[in-house]
């Protein structure tokens, strides 16, 4: 886990650096005589250093101590009154411009980032979680000043949103400035960036007790014999009874990948070309390296090479799209999470209701393709975001709320397969929203039902909403009442008023933490169901529901305590 000191010269930078290591549990304040030694004990022993003090002298303490951007710790500087975090060294490599966002976000400060690719809201190259090499500044220089770019990859791989001045190109040729996707070794030059995506799995086989010296020797020669880059090494895996080979995975560990091991009968239907009867006999599969390295798919570039106690084989995999179901949470910007805006920024293609993606535009970055569409297109937006995705491409679908809860993550996940990533990013429900502003009324045991029969026989809610009512649960109604739909919600609360008093808390909220916003209060009894449309919430309380000080509140424990 990455380490952050915390170094500080007065009691206000105190009490903010304590903040801070409140909040995480791998920060620490590092002291010493005078700050200026606390400070340099920082820089040498932890990967980020946040410090609380000005600028100017953060600057003249660590110049002496710079290096290399790679390995130099990140710095961030705040100020007396943690009013602005400062990405000051290492933005991309080391970090510095995520850490002061984080800072920002704990202390309420203005993360200020001076790093050209993130103020006009392009992706740096060297932050795409690859390892990327070649002319990093020169290229990054040409996306800026909106010279042609040439985007020049193996395969369609998920890359982030990239600016209009970049061209796909499936040429290879040189001339003109170059981002290349590739795993093969090329010839570097001062007008071109290479990716190195994690298309490589090399499997590995052994007799017990080799040596890591053997393994990591064999792996290298197979690589550069076969033009490939062990920077595009997605993994190592062997058969599971090699697990704790010392030898194997010190050559993991070595490469800085994960070691992937799995049952020999899983590895025995794998197709290889090169089975042995022996080692059959031996680990229970005819293969372990080419086989290892080909599960799950792929195609073989190294067939099984040997060493005196060691076997390689490379296999190239094919991309896998990334599929992200992005809650939009209620509509309110600042009840949208971090990590919402983290996949939206990620995604080169954001899919969703054109109401929903009107709300996050200005958060996508230059180059990303929105499609959009209008109401009751559901089912094509699922199967548009999918294909997207499966094409290799980063994709954002976006919905209101939770994606997960009436929402886009179940018809997307019905057409999604094993060829995409899928990451789901949860957001605040408009039950949620509407429960805080009515108080507290999702206390004890409640149920959601949805009141619209586009997808569900009436006669299927009506059991439910019967079923909630006998049950005695707190009901939160989505889509409760429409033009087209007016009496579902009337039916709905006499079923509850079948098995509740007539004084049952009623909420209505209407357009919950957006503009033109409306908390309304009433009972069973009382409520008027023309106040009620296709934007509001309706939380029906349940028998132990009570309004205390004008808020509807459920008691956590099942009998109210007067």
């Amino acid at each position: 886990m990455t380490t952050i000191g915390l170094v500080a010269a007065t009691a206000a930078g105190r009490r903010h650096a304590g903040t801070l290591a409140a909040a995480w549990p791998h920060a620490r304040p590092v002291e010493a005589e005078t700050t200026a030694e606390a400070l340099r004990a920082a820089w040498a022993e932890c990967d980020a250093v946040v410090a609380f003090l000005a600028t100017g002298a953060v600057v003249r303490i660590l110049a002496p101590l710079l290096g290399d951007k790679r390995t130099d710790p990140a710095v961030v500087v705040v100020d007396e009154a943690a009013r602005h975090a400062v990405a000051l060294l290492g933005g991309h490599a080391g970090g510095a411009n995520a850490l002061a966002a984080e800072v920002g976000a704990l202390l309420d400060a203005r993360p200020v980032v001076t790093t050209a690719t993130d103020a006009v809201g392009l992706p740096g190259l060297d932050t795409l979680g690859w390892p990327v090499e070649g002319a990093v500044a020169a290229v990054s220089r040409a996306l800026l000043d909106g010279a042609p770019v040439r985007l020049v990859a193996d395969a369609t791989w998920p890359l982030p949103a990239l600016p209009d001045n970049v061209h796909v190109d499936e040429g290879t040729g040189a001339g003109g400035w170059r981002i290349l996707v590739t795993d093969r070794i090329v010839p570097l030059d001062e007008r071109t960036v290479v990716l190195r995506p994690p298309s490589l799995v090399a499997g590995i086989g052994s007799s017990r007790g080799v040596a890591a010296a053997e393994v990591t020797g064999l792996l290298r020669r197979a690589l550069a014999d076969a033009g490939l880059s062990a920077a595009s090494l997605r993994c190592l895996a062997s058969v599971d009874v090699k697990a704790d080979e010392a030898g194997i995975r010190a050559t993991a560990e070595a490469y800085g990948v994960p070691l992937a091991t799995w049952p020999a009968a899983e590895l025995a239907a794998v197709d290889v070309p090169h089975p042995s009867e022996v080692v059959r006999a031996a680990v229970g599969t005819p293969s372990v390296a080419e086989a290892a390295a080909l599960r799950g798919g792929g195609t073989l570039l190294v067939p099984k090479t040997a060493s005196a106690m060691a076997t390689v084989a490379i296999a190239r995999h094919a991309p896998r799209g990334r599929l992200a179901l992005v809650g939009l949470g209620p509509g309110a910007a600042d009840l949208r999470t971090p990590r919402a805006v983290a996949e939206l920024r990620r995604a080169a293609v954001v899919v969703g209701l054109d109401q929903y993606v009107d709300q996050i535009r200005d958060l996508l970055r230059p180059g990303t393709r929105v499609l959009a569409s209008g109401l009751g297109a559901e089912e094509q937006r699922a199967r548009t975001a999918v294909a997207e995705a499966t094409a290799g491409h980063a994709v954002a679908l976006v919905g209101s709320g939770d994606a997960g809860v009436y929402a886009m993550a179940s018809p997307a996940l019905d057409h999604a397969d094993h060829r995409i990533d899928v990451v789901g990013v949860p957001g605040v429900t408009a039950g949620i929203a509407a429960s805080a502003l009515l108080g507290a009324p999702l206390g004890h045991d409640h149920a959601y039902l949805s009141l619209s029969d586009l997808h569900t026989p009436w006669a299927v809610i009506a059991r439910r909403v019967a079923a909630a009512a006998e049950a005695d649960f707190v009901a939160v109604l989505y889509n409760p009442r429409s033009r087209a739909r007016d009496w579902q919600l009337g039916a709905a609360l006499e079923a509850f008023a079948a098995h509740r008093p007539p004084h049952t808390p009623v909420g209505v909220v209407r357009h919950a933490s957006r503009p033109g916003e409306r908390v309304h209060l009433a009972t069973l009894a009382t409520l008027d169901p023309t106040l009620v449309d296709m934007y509001s919430v309706v939380v029906v309380g349940s028998s132990q529901t009570r309004v205390v000080a004008g808020r509807m509140v459920t008691p956590r424990g099942y009998r109210w305590r007067e």
